[in-house]
């Protein structure tokens, strides 16, 4: 049971801290949905850019820079909030991403799983190393 509200303050159901979407559920789906959502229009975008003859080598920074960055962006602090159905959203675009051609190689596949190790290594590690070098081998491979 909430408490009850006090005049003058409006009730929300979600609040977007540092980019990141957390609701009155604590769930990740508000910020997955959002993400999807941007993530599409990077992708639609990339498309034109494809059909206007950028390198494809350009396409696989772009894809980098804009989609994958986006995704890795405080995934430590959401990831744990995901549930298998917001995972299979997420891999979903990865794997429309891997079709299209936007991806470094065909092995290189970025999935929540990765995200979830890159949550438990950050929670591991210490403050001294950069969690983007663990987040670099996960994309690697």
């Amino acid at each position: 049971m909430p408490p009850p509200p006090c005049p003058g303050i409006e009730r929300v159901t979600s609040l977007r801290i540092l980019g990141v979407i957390v609701n009155d559920r604590m769930t990740a789906a508000d910020h997955v949905t959002m993400l999807l959502s941007s993530c599409s229009s990077l992708l639609y975008a990339m498309r034109v850019l494809r059909a206007h003859g950028i390198p494809v080598t350009s396409l696989h920074d772009i894809f980098r820079a804009t989609v994958v960055s986006r995704i890795q962006y405080a995934a430590p602090a959401w990831s744990g909030m995901c549930s298998s159905a917001d995972r299979v959203r997420l891999d979903s675009i990865l794997r429309r991403s891997k079709r299209l051609g936007y991806t470094v190689t065909t092995t290189c596949r970025l999935s929540l799983s990765c995200l979830t190790l890159l949550t438990m290594i950050s929670s591991t590690v210490s403050r001294s190393t950069p969690v983007t070098y663990y987040s670099h081998i996960c994309l690697t491979r």
